[in-house]
C-alpha cells in the first residue's frame, strides 16, 4: 500500500512562488507516472499536474500551465511542484499521487491509485 506525505503549503502573497513536496513510501507500483491534485471545498479535486516515470512527458491544467512546474526525484521517491506567480485562485488543499499510467496521456487523472494523504494548504492572499 502506498502511503503519500505533502508538505510545503503556506500563505503566499499574490505573485509569490512554493515549492511543494510529496515523498511516497510503502510499496510503490512499476514505473508510473506521478500527479499533482487540488482541491478548493465545495468542489470536486481535479489533477493539475502530471510527470511520467522517467520526467520525460509532463502535463499541466490550463490555468497552471507556465506558472507550475512538476518534477520528481526517483532515486528519494519523492515528487515536487514548484508554483510561481500564484493567485488567489490557487488557494486550495493539494495532493500527491500515483498515477497508474506510463506517461500522462488522456485522462491521467481518472488512473489514480493509493489512498489520499493529508494534504498541504496552500493560501494566496493579500
Amino acid at each position: 500500500q502506498v502511503q503519500v506525505a505533502e508538505s510545503g503549503g503556506d500563505l503566499v502573497e499574490p505573485g509569490g512562488s512554493l515549492r511543494l513536496s510529496c515523498t511516497f513510501s510503502g510499496v510503490t507500483p512499476g514505473d508510473f507516472a506521478r500527479g499533482w491534485f487540488r482541491q478548493v471545498p465545495g468542489k470536486e479535486r481535479e489533477g493539475i499536474a502530471c510527470i511520467s516515470f522517467y520526467s520525460e512527458r509532463t502535463a499541466y491544467t490550463d490555468s497552471v500551465r507556465g506558472r507550475f512546474t512538476i518534477s520528481r526525484d526517483n532515486v528519494n521517491n519523492m515528487l515536487y511542484l514548484q508554483m510561481d506567480s500564484l493567485k488567489p485562485e490557487d488557494t486550495a488543499t493539494y495532493y500527491c499521487a500515483v498515477v497508474t499510467r506510463l506517461d500522462c496521456s488522456g485522462p491521467w487523472w481518472d488512473h489514480r491509485a493509493g489512498a489520499w494523504g493529508q494534504g498541504t494548504l496552500v493560501t494566496v492572499s493579500s
